[in-house]
């Protein structure tokens, strides 16, 4: 592509200078991109578009700095609408605030080709992930030699700076990941996971803790937590005042939670069957042995929700009704909208992930490692969860601050393969679990709408992982009543997020989360339409829907177990300290 003739340009007019016209560099280097994009069927016209608008947005930020160059010009700091841009070495330096604007401007050209290519979803979807993979990568940031900002506090320490950086980068290295907090400063039982319980029933695959009451009185009917199996249990119990499971306690109410092991190599062979069948099947029993409760209340958070329902309906074809109600936190049910997590799944990748990990691996089965999916989910997010470490780590020399949150996304898990490509094919990839009867799990036909039991459902705003909108689409399944509520913020953050602190909002549909004639609209756009803002947090509408399924309450037990079941350990346990 060349650049436009100079009488056709924008109106400003460049200042004297021998060097090359920035319209005719710039312009010269988008027209490759364009070229190298062309074949992705990109319109004529939109590609005309870009670059017209490419071209006049360069020739402006040329004339700019030229400008600010001139001895009689004002220092005028940039205002660069970028917070990797935004401190004040970024917007007093010339030379660095012009590479920054031009890396901006770089980047929005790439994404608007991204987003103009015609294709299918999926396609589209892989093509703009791995242009902001790229966008990302290549920030000036990211770089010692371009940023101002790291290559200012290396000339303040006479050097310091650059050598704490590779003694960071050298620990990280041996690790395996970029550090995202202080590691030394957390213990999981010391400072995080301290909720008081003992663990009274251990299998290969989970271990069971009841919490010590901190009531009086408790309800009847207990409290099961079913997390997800793809990180450790205790980001439902990080500190006492924003612990889920504390809260479920002080509510009155009998709790107690699966401690998924991290599997190792005895266990690379576990199947999806195993962990619904010695998983929450065999809690949910262990759970009614001890309390003498005939029904129980139950929650699953994320892939735990799918483990809990799925268990729920493999009992419910057996004849059995365990679940008094059943609470999903950002959990998906119906896959056919799973957000950025669609674009790595095809039949393609499953059938590697099967030949590799899976039961008919040529080796035999293997272990999902807990660093793949960390790393996975990082790079979800890179410049949050990637770069921001590496500019702060490497280039600044600054150790990342202790943050309870990142210690437990950094505490990674393994995945059983055959367990793991099974999840894949009839979820992600084929979409089965909300087709009734298509399944059979344990020897049994699967039908979610055939679990007799009231549902809470709650999906947060801003997740990436489990869209909102997917949660909702639980709904249709569940036979049920249902009750849906909306939280603001993330995947995690949204979860949690404590009464006390005062932060975020939530919605719930006519004050309660439910019409008032006890269903919920068919599309979750609708739901919306008629959903009110509350400000706080979603824990105590959860709490009010929760109090009422928990029957009379009974005095406190005065120890944990039963005769049966008796205390093993203290809380956390063992297998939540296992390192993957």
């Amino acid at each position: 592509m060349k650049s436009k003739p100079a009488a056709s340009r924008p109106s400003a007019t460049l200042p004297p200078t021998t060097a090359a016209d920035p319209a005719d560099v710039f312009g010269a280097a988008i027209g490759g991109m364009l070229k190298s994009m062309s074949s992705l069927n990109l319109p004529m016209q939109q590609l005309a578009q870009i670059q017209t608008d490419y071209v006049k947005n360069a020739t402006e930020v040329w004339n700019q700095s030229l400008q600010r160059l001139q001895p009689e010009a004002p220092t005028k700091p940039v205002a660069i609408a970028d917070r990797r841009f935004g401190a004040a070495e970024w917007a007093s330096n010339p030379a660095a605030a012009f590479t920054a604007q031009m890396y901006l401007l770089n980047a929005k050209a790439l994404m608007q080709m991204a987003d103009g290519v015609e294709g299918d979803a999926k396609t589209k979807g892989r093509i703009r992930f791995a242009v902001q993979q790229w966008i990302d990568a290549a920030s000036p940031s990211n770089y010692l030699a371009l940023n101002p900002e790291a290559m200012g506090k290396a000339l303040e320490t006479k050097g310091e700076s650059i050598a704490t950086g590779m003694q960071l980068l050298l620990q990280d290295l041996q690790k395996g990941h970029v550090s995202q907090t202080d590691e030394s400063v957390f213990e999981v039982g010391r400072n995080v996971a301290t909720t008081a319980g003992s663990v009274v029933f251990e299998n290969e695959l989970f271990q069971l803790i009841e919490y010590a009451p901190l009531t009086a009185k408790v309800h009847e009917r207990p409290m099961l937590f079913v997390p997800p199996c793809i990180n450790k249990y205790y980001i439902l119990d990080l500190q006492p005042d924003n612990s889920v499971i504390r809260y479920t306690v002080e509510q009155g109410f009998r709790t107690f939670v699966v401690s998924w092991r991290n599997p190792d190599e005895s266990l690379a062979a576990k199947t999806w069957d195993d962990y619904i069948e010695e998983g929450p099947i065999t809690a949910i029993g262990v759970v009614q042995a001890i309390t003498g409760a005939k029904t129980i209340n139950a929650l699953g958070f994320c892939v735990g929700g799918t483990l809990l329902s799925t268990a729920l309906a493999v009992l419910a074809a057996r004849g059995e009704q365990p679940a008094h109600s059943v609470t999903l936190l950002t959990t998906l049910l119906d896959f056919d909208s799973t957000g950025i997590l669609d674009i790595f799944i095809d039949e393609a990748m499953v059938q590697m992930r099967e030949m590799t990990l899976g039961e008919k691996a040529p080796s035999g089965p293997g272990l999902l490692k807990g660093q793949e999916l960390a790393t996975t989910f990082s790079f979800l997010r890179p410049n949050d969860l990637v770069w921001n470490y590496v500019v702060g780590n490497y280039l600044k020399g600054e150790a990342p601050p202790p943050f309870d949150l990142l210690y437990w996304n950094g505490d990674s898990t393994n995945l059983p393969g055959p367990m793991y490509c099974w999840y894949l094919r009839h979820t992600y990839l084929q979409n089965e679990l909300k087709q009734p009867g298509h399944l059979t799990v344990c020897g049994e036909p699967v039908d979610l709408g055939a679990i007799k039991a009231p549902f809470f459902i709650y999906g947060s705003r801003e997740d990436h992982i489990v869209p909102w909108t997917a949660a909702y689409n639980s709904v249709p399944l569940i036979s049920g009543k249902k009750t849906f509520v909306l939280g603001a913020s993330g995947h995690i953050a949204g979860v949690i997020n404590p009464p006390a602190k005062g932060k975020r909002s939530y919605w719930t549909h006519d004050g309660t989360g439910e019409a008032a004639d006890g269903t919920l609209p068919a599309t979750a756009e609708a739901w919306m339409a008629g959903a009110t803002e509350h400000p706080g947090s979603w824990w105590t509408t959860w709490s009010a829907w929760l109090k009422p399924h928990g029957g009379k309450l009974v005095g406190a037990p005065k120890a944990p177990g039963s005769a049966k079941y008796k205390a093993i350990e203290p809380a956390p346990g063992r297998y939540v300290k296992v390192k993957a």
